[in-house]
């Protein structure tokens, strides 16, 4: 046994958040009707409700990984820079591992692993093994790659790139990947859909905020640098997107559904502007979260202290509700490979329900893993075995 660590609730209770906005993005790959046929961001052929379903879990992949940043900073308080290092890559390793083993199987229910997805646990444990190597050299070494990488990848939107190959390639998962499907076979794939560099940008950033979360920092002046930071990060989004130039490679439109085409920022890989406009007002939440005192806002933070252990939790969940919707709704074996190139089994393209489905489901699997998250919160703030370190 041992006394309770130190940590601050806002970030607890942020995590939580996201962790639980996260899973109706997925929710809604599972079950909704045009999941796997149509985008829900197309101005031009999406609703409101639909396109604000997609959009509001924008903020989910860079609050993560901003996060997983600054709990990387704080973890590394007790350690020296070398033990510090040595963990992160460590530990991004295993990251690795279990997005390819386990989350892997936990989106598809595919045991011969045909596709392979590599997504935000890839990106997080990638960056962390390259977070791990930066910051044994120093903290103002991050604090740099941070700013350098999130302000500055957008300048190869006007750059000619090797297209295919071994170099094409290497660019795509280190870069400019958009989602690319990279054979390794004529029957097994990868899917890489989160490019790494990136989204060691954004950890770095989150690792280079930790200093302001330390025990001997104020909650006065934390606060206050938070305020400032989110506030310059929303207007410098606001300020690139009306120029409608450097920092996303898509530009917006007013004659295509303006606001709608406005907010459309690219997440594949994640442009400036795109992190600027849900890392900002995220921290600035995070500020005004400093001070909250209801009990209702405190107890989401169960999930968010428990981050790793919901996110595939909750992958499991959805699936196993996914083949049971499969079999209710007259589906039958001979249709749990999808032919038309769907790599979740179970799912056939043509498969699915409306918005009010999908709320209930993300509502219901929600609900469910609030008492398996606090237990294992509880667990984990008790035991010090190593391994707990690593979930």
């Amino acid at each position: 046994m041992q006394p309770n660590r130190y940590r601050i609730a806002s970030v607890d209770i942020l995590r939580g958040i996201i962790m639980i906005i996260m899973a109706l993005d997925h929710t809604r790959e599972f079950f909704h009707i045009t999941a796997i046929t149509a985008d829900p961001l197309d101005p031009a052929t999406t609703t409101i409700p639909l396109y604000f379903t997609r959009w509001i879990t924008h903020y989910c992949a860079p609050v993560f990984v901003l996060l997983s940043g600054l709990s990387a900073y704080l973890s590394s308080r007790n350690k020296t820079r070398s033990e510090a290092s040595v963990f992160l890559i460590k530990r991004g390793i295993w990251l690795v591992f279990v997005e390819i083993v386990v989350v892997t199987f936990g989106i598809t229910f595919n045991p011969f692993y045909n596709f392979i997805i590599l997504q935000v646990i890839w990106a997080i444990g990638c960056s962390m093994i390259l977070l791990g190597l930066l910051s044994a050299f120093s903290y103002k070494a991050v604090l740099v790659a941070g700013v350098a990488i999130v302000g500055g990848h957008n300048i190869l939107d006007y750059a000619t790139l090797p297209d295919g190959g071994v170099a094409g390639n290497l660019w795509t998962i280190l870069f400019t990947s958009p989602g690319a499907v990279i054979p390794l076979s004529s029957t097994h794939f990868i899917g890489a859909f989160y490019t790494i560099l990136p989204w060691t940008g954004v950890m770095c950033l989150g690792f280079s905020m930790g200093k302001w979360f330390q025990k001997d920092f104020t909650a006065a002046r934390r606060k206050r640098l938070l305020i400032i930071t989110g506030i310059s990060l929303t207007g410098l989004f606001i300020i690139l997107r009306l120029v409608n130039g450097y920092g996303d490679p898509r530009s917006w439109s007013a004659a295509e559904n303006g606001w709608l085409s406005f907010l459309n920022t690219t997440k594949y890989p994640p442009s400036l502007q795109f992190i600027a406009m849900t890392i900002g007002p995220s921290i600035l939440l995070l500020a005004l979260l400093e001070n909250v005192k209801r009990q209702w806002v405190h107890s989401l933070s169960a999930y968010g202290r428990v981050p790793f252990f919901y996110y595939v939790l909750h992958f499991y969940m959805l699936h196993i509700l996914l083949v049971i919707a499969f079999f209710i709704s007259g589906h039958t074996t001979a249709e749990i490979i999808d032919v038309q190139g769907s790599p979740f089994w179970f799912r056939p393209s043509n498969f699915g329900y409306g918005l009010p489905v999908v709320y209930l489901v993300w509502i219901a699997v929600v609900v469910a893993l609030y008492l398996p998250c606090r237990w294992f919160s509880n667990y984990k703030m008790a035991h010090r075995q190593w391994w707990l370190s690593y979930i």
